[in-house]
Parts: C-alpha cells; structure tokens; sequence
C-alpha cells in the first residue's frame, strides 16, 4: 500500500531513471505510453501473434503483458509525480470488477477483437482517466466512441473471425477480475511494463524498483 498523502514520487523517479540509464530503453520518441489493463490469460497467444508480425515488439520484461485493454493512450512520455498521482487518484476511487471475453468482433479496419462484457465499468474508468488528462485525448481524440476491446489480429486473405474465434475458442469464455491498471511502455526492443497501481488501493511498486543494467 501506497500512503494517501502527495503524489507518488518514487514511482516517477523510478520511471525517469528506467528511461535515463536503461540502454534497451528507447527514448520517448521512439515509442508511447499506455495505460492498460492487463489480460494475463490471453498473454501466450498475443505475444506469439505478436512475433509473427514483428518480433521486436515481444517483451522479455516477466511483468509486461501484451494481452491488455486500453484504457488511455498514448499517455506521457515522462510522467511526472503529479500525473502518477492523478493516475492513483483514480485507482483508488475505482474497485475490482469482473469482465467476461467471448464475443469477437471486427472494427472498420479489418481489427479482429474481443469485447468485454459488461463494459460500463471499463468505458467509466477510462472516462475518469481521460478526464484526469485532457492533455492526453483517447488515440489522440481519432474515435468519437471508444470502444473498450483487446485486439486479437487484423483481418487479410488468411486471417478471419473465424480463424481467429478456432485458434483461441478453447480459451473462451474467459472471466477476467479487473483489478489493477498498468503503466507500459511499447517501442521496438523496448516493451516494458514501468509501473502499476491497484485499483481501489495506492500503488503497488512490484517487485523491483531497480533500473535494469545490462549484465
């Protein structure tokens, strides 16, 4: 447990030296932030079908899962203390709750995606955080309705709902207690999980605070 007073600091100095002293970390340019909810479940099969397409996006952070619902991004490149605490401001006001994976559904663009269900919960924490940061638009204010999802794959002459729903039926329905919201990071050779806060709690600091040197 994080103490309810003032923001917290040591979750954004840990953050900045991750990104100062950490060769394998690229710079801010190089890739974006994301606020996301962890689907840990589903995490074997996005990361394989992540390498298929480009394997420089699969992690070797232990703590960083590919499988994740959005619920803000692009987010700050260099969060500061007081953004890490509007982010557990919201956490706090937020309690677990239960989603349920089993519908696939198709965007526009050919992406192939799981809905939650229900979703009030998830669209209401992803409102509170877009609220918290108006800087910071949902997909930079592209959508006028933002849908909660986790993506599977995109749409081509081999890949169809139906090839996706035979690969990943077996692991469907899947009930996912939403209890905690992910600060990751996502650039080639560079996917990193930096921090994360529990919902209705203070942040939880993992089980390092190091920055990761080369060995």
């Amino acid at each position: 447990m994080r103490n309810a007073h003032g923001p917290d600091r040591k979750g954004q100095q840990y953050v900045q030296a991750r990104l100062a002293t950490d060769p394998v970390m690229p710079t801010p340019l190089m890739g974006h932030s994301v606020l996301a909810v962890p689907v840990a479940a589903l995490d074997t099969v996005i990361k394989e079908r992540t390498a298929r397409y480009d394997a420089s996006f699969v992690s070797t952070d232990p703590d960083f899962i590919h499988a994740h619902i959005t619920v803000l991004a692009p987010w700050a490149t260099k969060p500061t203390a007081d953004d890490f605490a509007l982010v557990e401001r919201v956490a706090h006001a937020v309690g677990p709750f239960d989603i349920k994976l089993s519908q696939l559904s198709e965007f526009p663009d050919g992406i192939i995606y799981l809905r939650p269900e229900p979703d009030l919960e998830l669209r209401e924490l992803a409102s509170r955080l877009a609220t918290a940061f108006p800087q910071f638009p949902p997909y930079g204010g592209r959508y006028a309705d933002v849908i909660p999802h986790l993506t599977l794959d995109r749409r081509s002459a081999t890949v169809t709902r139906a090839t996706v729903r035979a690969s990943i039926g077996h692991l469907l329905p899947l009930t996912v207690t939403v209890d905690r919201i992910d600060l990751q990071w996502w650039a080639n050779h560079g996917c990193r999980r930096l921090h994360t806060w529990q919902l209705g709690g203070y942040a939880d600091p993992g089980p390092s605070r190091t920055p990761r040197r080369p060995s």
